[in-house]
């Protein structure tokens, strides 16, 4: 194995050493190249904590020099088989990642899309070999070690820059083919060339690489470089290639969690105290046809829900259908926190209401004298909106399998963080890393709430109580649909307060948002304004001459997390929605409003910013000629590094309802690296956003939460989905999210357009909390 450092620039960024590394192992079955992927702590602040354990015995390990400080932790295998296999422990639960990262690495490799595979690289997995071994797998300066990486915050491939690092592994992996090509064909090594899976000599010799990857193996690891993505020009990247999860999940052979099954293994289902913060005060009874009942206790704190403390049960059953009826059906005696009275949605808005009024503000952002401009503006616009608690609901339930015993916990999970369940696992097992294996499953949606560790701690804690009654811990714990709404780590409520005060072409901002704390609830002390409560206002692209904009926590007892767009999907509603309304006061047309403020910013993304939203203006031509009954409305985001506009098309057939039935969408990510995935990302987004801002929300009296399950919960269905065209601009940009960016705009859009027809302004989210309304005109 031989090791040199890799070094590029892209954007004007540098990396040098402590960014790529790169290794090379021989092996019977051809090249294998590991790297290590970068993973920066995104704004979210998830833990991406490394593991060092004791390396499992004949496990194939790739040994990586001394000197270097990577970790080694993705691979890129081009087999004597002629396929390419590019291995990475995220996760994927439909954002197209892992197909992304083999288009991406693929591209400077110069192969077929049709010899490319892509394989979750678990904590378990040996990248040379693809045999199952123990955690952890590679070795850094003789010191085992392995990172498990976090999916979220838009982040897997604009976090560390992955997409330069995967182009760049694609490129050292060709120049190492094409050196071991020219040695057996004995020319020389400048006259070579590779493309569709061949290296070419100057007299049209060839080989494929499958004939020389083992040879690859032995040549020095080379330093390369790659075109900025301005200026490259792509041979797979931005293609619209077929995903390749896609044929697994058609007929059936794909493993998202609840599709696990061990011989021995007996089925959990979850029931938590009946009210946020409960504890169980008694030992629980066996319900009728199942076998167990274990108390469960909570793995952190979050708000009311304390870490120790007693606040569900497991119960065990033969099969998945008794372990539900039996949670269903579960005698045991709970006793309240002792705040449970503050736990209602009535008592938090009337909290929130007085503290957007007076309470202690924590700083945001602040440029010039915003509160001078506004008094002496001659337009103003001063309006409050309020929004609430929304679950997750992802469509997969929260689920996880356990096989446990003194020596060894082996966990199947769909979690977003894989190196959380690690660490979970050596915390309440007490065994070392290297007794632990995990496995990543297909997660059937996440939207950011199986990042959390709940379901994962309460699936071990019942394999090892299991295992001490039976001497068998092989358990699949599963949370019934009632238990997932109603103990969820939900989106916070807010109360936001929005002035837009203009005087000529100056228009300043004033943004004061009363919010619970992701961060504090995670404890982090805050000192400034939690950016996650104040993303998609703070840092707006909008020129604005002068602007505040702060928090003031709202401390409750609803636990709360990351919900897909977290507060991009709050404050973005809000100062698009006040935007709007300063422009009809204005007497400006939307657009122009805000062509002018993102002109007024002389920071470059602004100028991509205005792009976007000319494109969506030249998609939705339309709107200059609509139905009579329907009306427009359009909404900006910047989010997770990309730029997006949506305008909308919606009817109001009758009052209190509406129908959305266009979309046009802009987005700006940098590089589409396969146009297909963004469009469906966006589209999803869409989705997301229509039935949050609609119908989202969760309510409590006492520490109940309601609703319950889908029967009160509505969302969008598939004959309501509107037509949604997406224009894709590729600027060459740093590259951006895309899983999140496409749920903020729509909420305002549409609420923006609801004005023109209805002439009300819906600021108290969602427009319609009886969960109804959504016409068929």
């Amino acid at each position: 194995m031989k090791e040199q450092t890799i070094r590029e620039s892209v954007g004007g960024r540098r990396f040098g050493r402590r960014k790529f590394l790169f290794a090379s192992v021989a092996g019977a079955s051809g090249l294998c190249l590991g790297f290590a992927m970068p993973n920066e702590p995104g704004k979210h602040g998830i833990d991406r904590a490394a593991a060092q354990v004791p390396p499992p015995p004949g496990s194939g390990q790739v040994q990586a020099p001394a000197s270097g400080p990577g970790l080694l932790n993705a691979f890129l295998t081009v087999g004597t088989d002629e396929i390419v296999t590019v291995r990475f422990g995220g996760c994927e639960f439909g954002q197209g990642t892992r197909s992304g990262f083999a288009q991406a690495a693929a591209d400077e490799l110069r192969v077929a899309w049709s010899q490319v595979r892509v394989e979750q690289a678990d904590a378990s997995l040996n990248p040379a070999t693809g045999a199952p071994v123990s955690f952890p797998l590679f070795m850094v300066g003789g010191t085992p070690a392995n990172i498990l990486y976090s999916t979220g915050g838009s982040g897997a491939f604009r976090n560390g820059n992955r997409f330069a690092l995967l182009r760049m592994a694609g490129a050292t992996a060709r120049e190492m083919l094409i050196t071991a090509a020219a040695i057996e064909m004995g020319v020389d090594r400048g006259l070579c060339s590779a493309s569709n899976g061949k290296v070419v000599g100057p007299r049209g010799q060839s080989r494929t690489y499958g004939q020389v990857a083992a040879a690859a193996a032995q040549v020095p690891v080379p330093t390369v470089t790659v075109a900025d993505p301005s200026v490259a020009q792509f041979n797979l990247i931005g293609q619209r290639l077929p995903r390749l999860d896609i044929p697994g999940k058609v007929d059936g052979s794909a493993k998202f969690g609840l599709d696990i099954r061990l011989p021995g293994m007996l089925y959990a289902a979850v029931r938590h105290a009946p009210t946020t913060g409960g504890t169980l005060s008694g030992a629980p009874s066996v319900p009728s046809g199942a076998k167990y009942a274990f108390p469960l206790k909570a793995e952190v704190t979050r708000g009311d829900v304390v870490k120790g403390a007693t606040n569900a049960v497991a119960i065990v059953a033969t099969n998945s259908w008794l372990a539900m009826r039996g949670s269903k059906n579960l005698k045991a005696t709970w006793k309240t926190s002792a705040t449970v009275s503050q736990l209602d949605t009535a008592y938090l808005n009337t909290t929130a209401a007085g503290l957007l009024a007076s309470g202690a503000a924590l700083p945001g952002e602040l440029k010039g004298n915003p509160e001078a401009e506004l008094a002496a503006a001659a337009s103003l616009i001063d309006s409050t909106y309020s929004f609430p608690y929304i679950p997750h609901v992802s469509m997969e339930v929260l689920n996880c399998t356990v096989r446990y015993s003194p020596t060894l916990c082996e966990v199947w999970a769909p979690t977003q963080s894989a190196s959380g369940v690690v660490t979970t696992a050596k915390g309440l097992t007490g065994l070392s890393g290297s007794q632990v294996i995990v496995h990543t499953t297909l997660l059937g949606g996440g939207n950011g709430r199986k990042i959390e560790m709940d379901y994962v701690s309460q699936a071990i804690q019942t394999a090892m109580a299991l295992y001490q009654k039976t001497g068998s811990g092989v358990v699949k714990l599963m949370w019934p649909r009632e238990e997932d709404f109603t103990n969820d780590q939900y989106r916070p409520m807010a109360l936001a307060r929005v002035k837009l005060g203009a005087n000529g072409s100056n228009i300043a901002l004033s943004y004061r948002t009363v919010t619970p704390s992701i961060r504090a609830q995670r404890g982090t002390t805050l000192t400034a304004s939690d950016s996650t409560s104040i993303e998609g206002a703070a840092a707006s692209l909008y020129g604005f001459s002068a602007r505040r904009v702060e928090q003031v926590l709202l401390t409750a007892g609803v636990p709360v997390g990351f919900w897909r767009s977290v507060g991009h999907s709050l404050n973005t509603f809000a100062l698009e929605s006040a935007l709007d309304e300063l422009a009809v006061k204005l007497g400006r047309d939307q657009f122009d409003l805000r062509r002018e403020l993102l002109a007024a910013n002389p920071d470059p993304k602004a100028a991509r910013a205005l792009a976007v939203l000319n494109a969506a203006a030249t998609a939705s031509s339309w709107r200059t000629s609509l139905p009579s009954g329907h009306a427009w409305g359009v909404a900006f985001a910047e989010a997770y590094g990309s730029l997006v506009c949506q305008v909308v098309d919606i009817s109001a057939p009758t009052p209190g309802a509406l129908r959305v039935h266009r979309v046009a969408c802009a987005v700006d990510c940098g590089t589409a690296v396969n146009p297909g995935s963004v469009e469906a990302q966006m589209q999803g987004g869409i989705v997301h956003g229509i039935s949050s801002a609609l119908w989202g929300q969760t309510k409590f009296v006492k520490g109940v939460a309601s609703p319950r399950n889908f029967n009160a919960f509505k969302m969008l269905g598939a004959r309501e989905m509107p037509r949604v065209t997406v224009t894709i601009i590729n600027s060459g940009a740093a590259i951006g999210g895309i899983g999140e960016p496409g749920v903020p705009p729509i909420g305002p859009a549409i609420a923006n357009a609801y004005f023109r027809i209805t002439g009300t302004r819906v600021r108290t989210l969602p427009f319609f909390p009886a969960a109804g309304g959504f016409g068929d005109g």
